[in-house]
């Protein structure tokens, strides 16, 4: 696709951020951002942010992983720990509305960059930040990335396999959650200052985040100060929960409802198990999920996976077939709704990205630039801040 010029405004559009984040977390959040018409500014230190390396690419620097949460982004390369380069940042941060990182509190405060230093020349700035841990507890500069976050939330040992050892799951999911958390923080506290015209300090401690996502459905009987040791909600911890098989492949089926039952039931052709005690009412089903998924998991092998959609679709029963990551660039659905796009890079060619799935009907989201090389914007934001060639040139040795 070739990036449409004038696009209609986005929900953030006028809003800059100032983007010192690296890895996952931070650099998908200002992604969000960036899509919802932010100038997103990434300062990198002369290295980049290390996910240029990560993954398959056309050449160093432009890897697969930076690629896929970078557009909608201007990169700009400052070593901070330089003086002359820190006051640049300074001097962005004045005209900014928002800085975001991903620092422990030591490391900001060592650089002189501390939610106090910068709201010193910004008074109105938002300062959003995320860490593993809480800033004001005992772990606030331990190091942490999504394997200890998974590990140490519960959530790794909730996906343990069936020798009992703890899984993590196949996707940075601690990242992902404390990065649209953060987005989201964000968006509040953008509209907090439009009300009261005051900047904040915002943080986002990932084992938080994702220990609360989890407890939605996993607090059980905790919630009521009961027993401690009965968590888990057992629809989504019995090993029966999982993909069906069929004569052909797999399914999922999500029944709910009595009629949902009564019409699953049908189709296996075993109408009778709606009288079953253990199936005939929801509170009867929550206490005996495991045997309910084993019973339908015993039948469906019976018959083809285009035999069970279309027959349980047609009586509205919620179900799917079970397709490979790799079926996704084929899928009909997804071809219909132009989620994968290509998009022009001026020295990568042609990239492929996801659609912005989040719909506003009068500001909507847009992929304005592809992801930006290392520093490809150091010299256009420092000559409109009023550094000169010169000036700019001592700053990139530094």
């Amino acid at each position: 696709m070739t990036i449409p010029s004038p696009l209609p405004p986005g929900a953030l559009d006028g809003v800059t951020i100032i983007d010192l984040t690296t890895a996952v977390l931070g650099p998908l959040a200002t992604q969000h951002l960036g899509d919802m018409g932010a100038d997103v500014i990434k300062v990198e230190s002369p290295g980049g942010d290390l996910n240029r390396q990560i993954g398959i690419g056309p050449r160093e620097a432009m890897g697969a992983f930076y690629v896929t949460m970078n557009r909608n982004k201007r990169s700009l390369v400052l070593n901070l720990r330089d003086p002359g380069a820190k006051e640049a940042l300074f001097r962005l941060i004045e005209q900014a509305d928002v800085v975001v990182h991903n620092m422990r509190s030591a490391s900001t405060e060592r650089l002189g960059i501390d939610y106090a230093a910068v709201a010193a020349r910004n008074p109105r700035i938002i300062y959003a930040s995320a860490q593993g841990y809480r800033w004001d507890g005992p772990y606030s500069n331990r190091p942490a990335y999504d394997d200890i976050i998974q590990g140490e939330s519960g959530l790794a040992d909730l996906g343990a396999g069936g020798n009992g050892a703890p899984r993590f799951v196949p996707t940075v999911l601690a990242d992902k959650l404390a990065g649209l958390s953060l987005a989201s923080a964000i968006g509040f506290a953008l509209y907090a200052r439009e009300k009261t015209g005051l900047g904040q300090e915002i943080q986002v401690p990932m084992l938080e985040t994702l220990l609360s996502f989890l407890m939605v459905e996993h607090m059980w009987k905790a919630a009521f100060d009961g027993d401690k040791t009965q968590l888990g909600y057992q629809r989504l911890t019995t090993p029966n929960r999982r993909p069906l098989p069929t004569s052909d492949g797999f399914v999922c089926i999500m029944a709910n409802s009595n009629g949902h039952w009564r019409a699953l039931f049908d189709v296996l052709g075993c109408p009778e198990a709606m009288d079953d005690p253990r199936f005939a009412t929801l509170s009867a089903r929550s206490r005996n999920f495991h045997d309910l998924y084993g019973f339908i998991g015993e039948r469906t092998g019976a018959f083809s996976s285009d035999y069970l959609i279309e027959n349980l679709q047609s009586r509205d029963v919620p179900c799917g077939r079970v397709k490979r990551l790799a079926d996704m660039f084929e899928d009909p659905y997804l071809t219909e709704t132009n989620f994968f796009q290509h998009i022009e890079h001026p020295t990568l060619g042609k990239i492929l990205t996801t659609a912005i799935p989040t719909y506003l009907s009068e500001t909507p989201g847009s992929i304005r630039t592809p992801p930006p090389e290392l520093g490809e914007h150091t010299a256009d934001i420092l000559g409109k801040l009023g550094y000169s060639a010169d000036q700019i040139a001592k700053m990139a040795a530094a």
